[in-house]
């Protein structure tokens, strides 16, 4: 991903590709302690979110249904293995300099963030951290991802929510939906059966 390339900082390239590929909200993803990383099943369990209210980072759980554990794929082993490696398990994944929870990124090109530069430099639209959450449920999506799927990484109350969401890119399911079926009539030959029982 191109974006997550032009942070030009490894940290920061990782959780950029976390958020695409994961669906964390922001607040979830720099809330991660080294403990909620399972490397063996490469998951990562949200169990907090630290969000900043008026400057000032609040950490709680995330809402009842939001708490789950989410895939992550085999890419990311290396680079989050780089990032735990040698830290307590109490330790955040993605910290500041002292240790601390990252700030949100700002993302108007005055700002000069690390974010808002990493966008300028790919020339993509300006996004926030937070439509980085829609690129995961894309690209899950895309890959074939059920709706009930989707909706456990995203966290989302139901399937309906999801739905209601991301309605416009399931819409693809129908073609995709009649081509298994015709490839599935061809190789059980159905054609020939229907042909049979018509004559």
């Amino acid at each position: 991903m191109k974006l997550a390339s032009a942070t030009r900082e490894p940290m920061l390239a990782t959780l950029v590709l976390v958020l695409a590929h994961g669906g964390l909200r922001w607040s979830e993803a720099i809330g991660l302690r080294v403990q909620d990383v399972n490397m063996l099943r490469r998951r990562l369990h949200a169990n907090r979110a630290a969000v900043e209210v008026e400057g000032v980072i609040e950490v709680g759980p995330p809402k009842s249904w939001e708490k789950r554990t989410v895939p992550f794929p085999g890419f990311l082993v290396e680079p989050l293995e780089s990032l735990t490696a040698n830290k307590a398990p109490s330790d955040l994944v993605f910290a500041n300099d002292a240790g601390g929870y990252l700030r949100r990124a700002k993302t108007d090109e005055a700002a000069g963030s690390w974010f808002a530069r990493a966008v300028t430099a790919t020339g993509i639209e300006r996004i926030a951290p937070h439509d980085l959450r829609h690129t995961a449920a894309s690209l899950a999506i895309a890959s074939g991802a059920h709706v009930k799927a989707v909706q456990r990484m995203l966290g989302h109350k139901s399937a309906a929510m999801t739905l209601d969401t991301y309605a416009d890119l399931f819409d693809d399911d129908v073609d995709d939906v009649a081509t298994r079926l015709n490839e599935r009539a061809v190789a059980a030959d159905v054609g020939k059966t229907w042909a049979g029982a018509v004559s």
